[in-house]
C-alpha cells in the first residue's frame, strides 16, 4: 500500500502546540525497545527502525521539527522517565496505571497476549488458568502484567525483569503458564515439542502515543494524528513496510459497553441480594477491558 502524503505534511501549527510537543526545538520521541514488532531493527545510523519509531518521525514531520528518538529497554523505564521530563512523546502501550500520569491517544496497533502452558497440563482454555496453585510467569511491567494485576483474582503472579527473562524462569522454575504476546508465544511453541499455546486472548495491548497530561494541544493534537494515520491507511502501511502484516493489525475503534442487571454472581463478585446492575466494556476485538 501506498504510504500517504498527508502523513509526510507539514500542518500549520500555533506556538503553543510547539511549546507542548518540541519544547526544545525537536521532537523527543522515547520508543519503547521491548516490542519486537514494533522495533524491527535499525537504520544504516543505528537508530530504532520499525513502526513504532516511523510513527514518532511522521509526528515530527507534520510539526515541521526534527524527531529525535530516545530509546528505552523496557516500557517501565519509558514511563518512568516522563516525570524527569526526558521525552515529549512516548509511543508505549495504553493501561489504566499508566494513564494516571501518561495522556493517551486513541491506539494505532492492537498485539493480542495469551498463555503458552507446558505438555501435560490441564490447562485447556484461558478460564483455567486462574486457579489456586497455578503460577504464571510475565515480564514485570509490561502491558500485559498490568492487566493481570488488576484481573487475576486466584492464580500467582511470578515476574521477572524481561520477556526472555521470564520464558526462562517459566522453564526452570516449571511454572504452570507462560503469559505473553501471541506473536512471541507462536515462535516458542514451534520450538518446544508438547507445549501449548491457548486459543483466544486474555487482553489486547493497544499501542499508543503518550504525552504530559496538562498539554492539551499536543493531546489533541495526537488524537487527530492517530485517527487520520489509521483513516488513510498510513498505519497499515507501516505494518506491510517492516514485514509484520499477520502479526501486528492496525486499532480499529468502537468499543462496546454492555448494561444490564443479574440476580446471580458476575466474573467472581457475590450478589448482595435482589438486582444487580452492571456496566463491561468491550474494546474492538471484543475483549473485555
Amino acid at each position: 500500500m501506498e504510504q500517504s502524503n498527508s502523513n509526510r505534511e507539514t500542518t500549520r501549527v500555533d506556538d503553543q502546540l510547539l511549546a507542548e510537543l518540541a519544547p526544545t526545538g525537536v521532537l523527543r520521541a522515547a520508543i519503547n525497545m521491548s516490542n519486537f514488532l514494533l522495533v524491527t531493527g535499525q537504520t544504516n545510523t543505528g537508530a530504532p527502525d520499525g513502526v513504532s519509531p516511523d510513527m514518532a518521525q511522521a509526528v515530527a514531520a507534520k510539526l515541521g521539527v526534527d524527531c529525535k528518538l530516545i530509546p528505552y529497554p523496557r516500557p517501565g523505564d519509558l514511563a518512568d522517565a516522563l516525570a524527569k521530563d526526558a521525552w515529549d512523546i512516548g509511543n508505549i502501550a495504553a493501561e489504566p496505571e499508566r494513564a494516571k500520569t501518561i495522556a493517551f491517544s486513541p491506539p494505532y496497533c492492537e498485539i493480542q497476549a495469551t498463555y503458552l502452558v507446558p505438555p501435560g497440563s490441564p490447562i485447556r482454555i484461558l478460564n483455567e488458568v486462574d486457579v489456586p496453585g497455578n503460577r504464571i510467569a510475565v515480564a514485570s511491567r509490561s502491558a500485559y502484567d498490568l492487566w493481570l494485576t488488576d484481573n487475576i483474582q486466584h492464580a500467582e503472579l511470578v515476574r521477572a525483569p524481561s520477556l526472555d527473562e521470564s520464558y526462562t524462569m517459566f522453564m526452570e522454575q516449571q511454572l504452570e503458564a507462560l503469559a505473553g504476546l501471541r506473536p512471541k508465544l507462536v515462535e516458542e511453541e514451534k520450538k518446544l515439542p508438547g507445549f501449548t499455546l491457548l486459543e483466544g486472548c486474555f487482553t489486547v495491548v493497544q499501542q499508543s502515543i503518550g504525552c504530559k497530561p496538562k498539554n492539551l494541544k499536543a493531546a489533541a493534537f495526537l488524537k487527530e494524528f492517530v485517527q487520520t494515520s489509521l483513516a488513510n491507511g498510513f498505519v497499515t502501511s507501516l505494518i506491510q513496510k517492516h514485514g509484520v502484516e499477520g502479526r501486528l493489525s492496525a486499532a480499529s475503534s468502537g468499543n462496546i459497553y454492555v448494561t444490564g442487571y443479574t440476580e446471580g454472581g458476575l466474573d467472581g463478585n457475590t450478589n448482595a441480594g435482589g438486582w444487580d446492575l452492571f456496566v463491561v466494556k468491550y474494546n474492538s476485538s471484543g475483549v473485555k477491558q
